[in-house]
């Protein structure tokens, strides 16, 4: 399993504090969090940072999508600034050879579940023109709240659906979203359960990432609000999200508020590791995935060259 953290820096220096925290993954945003407008990234910049993937420590990059989009909403102008910020983000993680791009699907407002997706298929169609065998598009489950999309493995599976088990389009799944939205991760039956409605639904190679919160709201609350690990309501039963022998090749990231607030730093790494051994399961078992979505090593390509397993 590849451990690391959403590290703050962008393009330019998160890989950079990545690798002084001791990450084996890098999850990163490719523009402001805070504002719609995109970077115009140089390219030589974008190149460094995918030659580094695997030179060093690091050996598997994520980037996440701007909070902002909303890929079902009502509003056309939200929309469309939702729809090309997303297409400049796959365009910027393919330029650093990202294992994924994760993103939330949005909410639709009141609009009803059918009418949003009618927002959703086009606009993830124009996005998944621009992935690549390296760099997937990959869905994140939601906590639950209002009137979001995705906050079960079979809201997703509609949209997979509906674009055709797109051969690039994958799962990256939340332990703290999980949780929230009623699914008590915990439990090693419950999230057995998960992974075979993922299996069933999308297949098992669809799954690249997981996303290693502890929750610091109640099982069921549909409230996302993360702890840092092992200080919230799943606690140290958090390393039964990262046992199970499906997962031991997919990175593993933190979006954890940190020790002083400014997310994830070598302490908080520590932590993470120190869960994992404890539950870790053992080698024979951990064997049911063929490679590590988007690991690298000296002189390897990233990626695999499609899925294994195409719908339809």
């Amino acid at each position: 399993m590849l451990l690391g953290a959403h590290c703050s820096g962008g393009v330019k220096a998160s890989l950079d504090r990545a690798e002084e925290i001791g990450a084996d993954a890098v999850q990163l945003f490719a523009q402001s969090p805070r504002a719609w407008r995109f970077p115009e990234h140089d390219r030589a910049t974008l190149e460094l940072f995918g030659e580094r993937i695997g030179k060093g420590p690091v050996r598997a990059a994520l980037v996440h999508a701007l909070y902002l989009i909303n890929l079902a909403t009502p509003n056309d102008e939200i929309y469309e600034k939702s729809a090309s910020t997303l297409v400049s983000t796959v365009d910027a993680a393919a330029g650093i050879e990202a294992t994924g791009v994760v993103f939330h699907v949005g909410s639709h407002l009141g609009a009803g579940f059918d009418e949003g997706l009618k927002r959703v298929i086009p606009a993830l169609q124009r996005a998944l023109d621009h992935t690549t065998d390296t760099t997937w598009l990959l869905m994140e489950n939601s906590a639950g709240a209002g009137a979001t999309i995705g906050r079960s493995v079979g809201e997703l599976e509609v949209i997979f659906d509906r674009l055709g088990g797109h051969a690039r389009l994958g799962i990256c799944l939340d332990s703290c979203h999980l949780y929230v939205s009623g699914c008590d991760v915990t439990d090693p039956d419950a999230y057995s359960s998960v992974l075979d409605s993922i299996d069933g639904a999308f297949g098992l190679d669809r799954l690249r990432a997981l996303h290693v919160n502890d929750s610091a709201a109640p099982l069921g609350s549909n409230r996302d609000r993360h702890a840092n690990v092992l200080d919230g309501e799943m606690g140290e039963q958090l390393g039964v999200f990262l046992a199970h022998p499906a997962v031991q090749d997919l990175p593993a990231v933190m979006e954890t508020p940190g020790i002083d607030g400014h997310g994830p730093r070598a302490d908080d790494m520590q932590v993470l590791r120190d869960l994992y051994a404890r539950w870790k399961p053992k080698a024979k078992r951990a064997s049911a995935r063929r490679s590590a979505p988007g690991a690298r090593t000296r002189g390897s390509s990233a990626g695999r060259a499609g899925a294994r397993r195409t719908r339809g």
